[in-house]
């Protein structure tokens, strides 16, 4: 009788011993598992955790298991990156541009005017600034009151010339940042639209229909507000904004020109969405916020119907 070898390289019969191989490249030997899941893994697949190391889907799997950094106030940390307040000063700036294009005719620049940059109207500011019902040199009429509704939205992003522009983007740089910190990127942004609208819907109220007015100091001056609210809410130091805010009226009630409806309208709104925002309780808060935003419109809408009215009846 003959005996029987082994299989080759194991004299005592038993199994050959293999490597481990990562098991997402079979083609690469390795003896590091992952910490959660055991299997091999090489060093392109290891990802650091507090012990050890993951694999990818680990990694992956954890991230979603964990909730998202949220605000104070329920917004999402990636409002740190200011990108709504980036975005809306350069909205701003292509606006002037354009508004600056658009009085391109020999006219307009000969005016004094430069073409809008030193302050004068031009052909995009008549298109979209806010104006309650007028008739124009061509004999047509518009304004609000005669359908045309966008003017509420647009006006907040058109400007009387560079110097206006300027004054209003620095303020937003330097409140933007800080409320978009605080409240996230969605509720900064409908804090900014809806003290906006909130201001010229006060100038379309309380503004002779033939007079036009436009610039985002609406909305700006609704930011000043919320800053206010949301400061006290947190507990914190408010005293170096007061000062900002009286001077900030005093020009509005002493400079000639300026909306002082438009303004006011924006500082009572902001500070309205303010309140909203900070004050939400804690249950359910993305809910009552978003349900004290839509009051404040529809209570805004209510009063342009009023207007409109009044103007057309």
């Amino acid at each position: 009788m003959t005996e029987r070898p082994g299989p080759a390289g194991d004299a005592t019969g038993g199994p050959v011993p293999t490597t481990p191989v990562c098991y997402r490249h079979p083609n690469r030997e390795t003896y590091v598992r992952c910490t959660r899941c055991d299997r091999p893994i090489c060093p392109e697949c290891m990802r650091e955790a507090s012990v050890g190391h993951q694999c990818p889907e680990c990694v992956n799997e954890g991230r979603r298991s964990v909730r998202p950094a949220r605000t104070a106030f329920g917004g999402g940390a990636a409002g740190r990156r200011g990108l709504v307040t980036r975005t809306l000063i350069a909205l701003n700036v292509l606006m002037m541009v354009l508004s600056i294009v658009s009085a391109r005719s020999g006219t307009a620049v000969a005016g004094g005017g430069l073409g809008g940059l030193m302050g004068d109207s031009t052909p995009l500011t008549d298109w979209g600034s806010v104006l309650g019902l007028a008739r124009f040199t061509d004999g047509s009429i518009g304004g609000v009151a005669d359908g045309q509704w966008y003017r509420l939205v647009t006006a907040m992003f058109l400007h009387y010339g560079v110097l206006h522009l300027l004054l209003n983007m620095w303020a937003l740089w330097v409140l933007g940042r800080d409320l978009e910190a605080l409240l996230g990127r969605v509720r900064f942004l409908a804090l900014y639209l809806v003290a906006g609208l909130g201001g010229n819907v006060a100038a379309y109220l309380f503004t002779e229909p033939n007079r036009s007015t436009a610039g985002a100091s609406t909305a700006i001056f609704g930011l000043f507000a919320a800053v206010f609210v949301i400061m006290r809410r947190l507990g914190r130091d408010t005293s170096a904004i007061v000062p900002i805010l009286v001077i900030n009226l005093v020009f509005t009630f002493t400079v000639p020109s300026i909306s002082v409806p438009g303004h006011l309208g924006g500082l009572v709104v902001g500070a309205l969405m303010g309140l909203v925002l900070a004050y939400a309780p804690r249950v359910r808060r993305s809910v009552f916020q978003a349900a004290g935003t839509a009051v404040i419109l529809v209570a805004l809408l209510g009063l342009v119907i009023v207007r409109t009215a009044m103007l057309t009846g």
